[in-house]
């Protein structure tokens, strides 16, 4: 079991930019591929990005493409997300989850995921 924790959220204006970050507990971080997902008010549980247990490929939701960068550090046991030019419809927690494995864009295929981190973009 990986225990993960989530910060960098916060608030921002329309346009501005947020580096998330989560901090994993795993022994070996590099066993696990990581991914970030969102919720928003009164919906289910979205994909943003996932990236591979060594970092080397990376996959992004439509939404995310071209604005959103997602990166890790196996040394320090954290992944990051770059979220730049945010838009209003970006407002969700926003949740990072591992997996032993290949990366995922299915949430149900993640075994362990962080407490969340409210991301909230003003127009």
């Amino acid at each position: 079991q990986v225990q993960l924790v989530e910060s960098g959220g916060g608030l921002v204006q329309a346009g501005g930019s947020l580096r998330l970050s989560c901090a994993a507990s795993a022994r070996t971080f590099s066993d696990y591929a990581m991914g970030w997902f969102r919720q928003a008010p009164g919906k289910g549980r979205e994909f943003v990005a996932t990236i591979s247990r060594s970092g080397s490929s990376t996959s992004y939701a439509d939404s995310a493409k071209g604005r959103f960068t997602i990166s890790r550090d196996n040394a320090k046991n954290t992944v990051y997300l770059q979220m730049n030019s945010l838009k209003p419809e970006d407002t969700a927690v926003y949740y990072c989850a591992a997996r032993g494995g290949g990366m995922s864009i299915s949430s149900n295929s993640y075994n362990d995921w962080g407490q969340g981190t409210q991301v909230t973009v003003s127009s």
